[in-house]
């Protein structure tokens, strides 16, 4: 599905709930990843619908900390689940604070909370894993007994 179809249909919501008006709110977390996303949905929407949300003061970006957010010295699996990065957003959402939300996939639950929907998604990056090393070009290329690091479990402590 093409990003201009993804963004149309957030826009049919947003005028369908009369938001031409008032700024349309944007729920993200702050950190890199969701804020590039969040940035990305606000971006296509401007450039898709310029009349209704191209204007400086359309959009605005709300910015949460979630309780994943805060803490950072227990793993994921220990605290409660993926929902942690999400429920602080989905909240807002529901008591009217923000529009839309902004959630990387990897953090969605497998249930979303009760009057929510997930009526989009940006399209996909390459998804490919990488090799880094200072000394080899390959995995193949790395001398017998080499140590390989990898990333921590996703939400790992």
């Amino acid at each position: 599905m093409g990003s201009c179809r993804i963004v149309a249909s957030m826009a049919m919501v947003a005028t369908a709930w009369g938001l031409e008006a008032a700024p349309l709110r944007i729920g993200t977390r702050g950190s890199p990843l969701a804020l590039a996303q969040a940035y990305m949905t606000r971006d296509l929407l401007k450039a898709t619908f310029p009349e209704e949300l191209g204007g400086e003061g359309a959009i605005e970006l709300c910015i949460m900390k979630t309780q994943g957010d805060m803490i950072l010295d227990k793993a994921l699996s220990e605290i409660g689940g993926k929902g942690l990065f999400t429920k602080e957003l989905d909240v807002a959402l529901l008591d009217d604070q923000v529009d839309i939300c902004v959630h990387s996939m990897k953090d969605v639950p497998t249930w979303l909370p009760a009057s929510t929907v997930l009526p989009t998604m940006l399209e996909r990056e390459d998804t490919r894993d990488v090799f880094i090393s200072p000394k080899a070009a390959t995995l193949a290329s790395l001398a017998d007994g080499s140590v390989i690091g990898s990333a921590r479990p996703r939400g790992g402590g």
